[in-house]
């Protein structure tokens, strides 16, 4: 089983929102991606290093109200559009893995149905909580696996911003740090005492910059 890092997702309360923000954060606009019509929302993506990528997710004001299930990434959660509603907020990290089915024999906790997406000639599998709540409150990541093909990053802009580590904070970091050997990713985050809280460290032209 091989697990690394497929990409990141910052919430916020719209895309422009969060384009915004962003640029004052890290020096660069988010090129706008596309739409995921099965939650009714939209993203701006951009590659962030070693085939991986960074998302900055929106409900998306043109789709459906109601997609006909719950989105994902906790969006329609009344706390989490409270607190993106003050700024955009790190939701969620997402685990690209070549066996997604011996993840999910293999995990400790509920990590949601697997739900396949399409787009063009692509498509790809990912796990999503029927709820749209994030494990753990996002401590724990999602997990996908694509169709084979090229990484999608491969073809988003490189804008000079790379993920240097994802940081997770949890009041019993050695609990947390056995749920994530048990998937298989403890090597992928810096996990430390405190409250729940999930960061990316990220490389940028204006130095090292925390989002959480």
């Amino acid at each position: 089983m091989h697990n690394k890092i497929d990409h990141f997702a910052i919430g916020a309360d719209t895309l422009d929102q969060g384009i915004i923000a962003m640029a004052q954060a890290l020096g660069v606009e988010v090129p706008r991606g596309g739409k995921h019509e099965a939650m009714s929302t939209h993203n701006c993506v951009m590659q962030a290093g070693n085939e991986s990528f960074f998302e900055l997710i929106a409900i998306d004001p043109e789709a459906p109200a109601d997609p006909g299930r719950t989105r994902w990434f906790s969006l329609d959660e009344p706390t989490t559009q409270a607190r993106l509603a003050e700024r955009p907020r790190a939701l969620c990290w997402v685990v690209g893995t070549d066996d997604l089915d011996g993840v999910l024999a293999a995990s400790p906790v509920d990590l949601g149905e697997v739900v396949l997406f399409t787009r063009g000639d692509r498509s790809w599998r990912l796990t999503v909580p029927r709820d749209g709540s994030l494990p753990m409150g996002g401590l724990l990541p999602a997990f996908i696996e694509w169709s084979p093909g090229p990484h999608p990053s491969t073809g988003q802009q490189d804008l000079g911003v790379t993920l240097e580590q994802i940081q997770l904070s949890h009041p019993d970091p050695d609990a947390l740090t056995k749920v994530l050997e048990a998937l298989n990713v403890d090597h992928l985050a810096d996990v430390q005492e405190g409250p729940a809280a999930l960061s990316f460290a990220l490389n940028t032209q204006k130095g090292s910059v925390i989002l959480d």
